[in-house]
């Protein structure tokens, strides 16, 4: 009898544990992002891998609970162009596309100064982050091919905006510039030749800023460039 009962509370642990494992989704999990933006907007990148869950590009408005902690963020973002990367509690990158069912709109995460994989240090535990809009959302193709131009999406809408490259090669690389545009520029995607994964130089992203959205463009810098993710 006591062998019985022991065998009966071992398959009720084995299938308890299963379903415990089991009931998240296939794109559950840690999904680590770029935080960039400025008093005008602030906006998380995903840091996309070719492997599941991770094998999709997310771009996402977001804002902070907290208005004082929303407007100190943002002031620190404005000031300098430093890396700053977010570290989110686990949640599945498939509710943050725009059709969703069941759509994230709010999740908890680390802000961090630097990457928060790689030495980054923790300036804010815990924030309540709220999701305004996702801007992009694409799940990645595995299969290795180049393409010879460099599609880059403007993000934000008013004179301090930024370029962000569609991962759309592999391998291929990640990548955000800053720069300044006149409030009323169009908000068109930025097309630049690419070779392998040389990443173009501020010059001629200036010349080709120029040339297709404004004369008076100008770039600010870069804020990030990373191969190593998306060989």
């Amino acid at each position: 009898m006591k062998r019985l009962l022991s065998f009966i509370l071992l398959s009720f642990c084995f299938i308890f544990n299963t379903h415990a494992e089991n009931k998240h989704g296939p794109t559950w999990g840690v999904h680590g992002m770029l935080l960039f933006g400025n008093s005008e907007g602030m906006y998380v990148s995903h840091l996309p891998m070719f492997h599941a869950p991770h094998d999709y590009q997310v771009v996402l408005q977001i804002r902070c609970l907290d208005q004082q902690l929303d407007a100190a963020i943002k002031a620190r973002l404005e000031q300098k162009l430093v890396l700053w990367t977010m570290e989110p509690e686990q949640f599945e990158i498939a509710r943050l596309a725009a059709d969703s069912k069941l759509p994230l709109k709010q999740f908890k995460a680390n802000i961090v100064l630097g990457h928060f994989e790689q030495g980054g240090k923790t300036e804010y535990k815990d924030v309540a982050v709220i999701v305004e809009k996702t801007l992009i959302f694409r799940q990645l193709s595995p299969q290795m091919r180049e393409n010879k131009q460099a599609v880059y999406h403007q993000i934000g809408s008013g004179s301090h905006r930024f370029l962000l490259k569609e991962i759309d090669s592999r391998p291929d690389f990640d990548h955000v510039l800053a720069i300044t545009v006149p409030a009323a520029a169009a908000m068109a995607d930025v097309m630049v030749k690419k070779t392998g994964l040389q990443a173009a130089t501020d010059a001629e992203f200036l010349r080709v800023l120029q040339g297709q959205v404004d004369k008076r463009a100008g770039v600010k810098g870069r804020i990030y460039l990373d191969r190593a993710d998306l060989e």
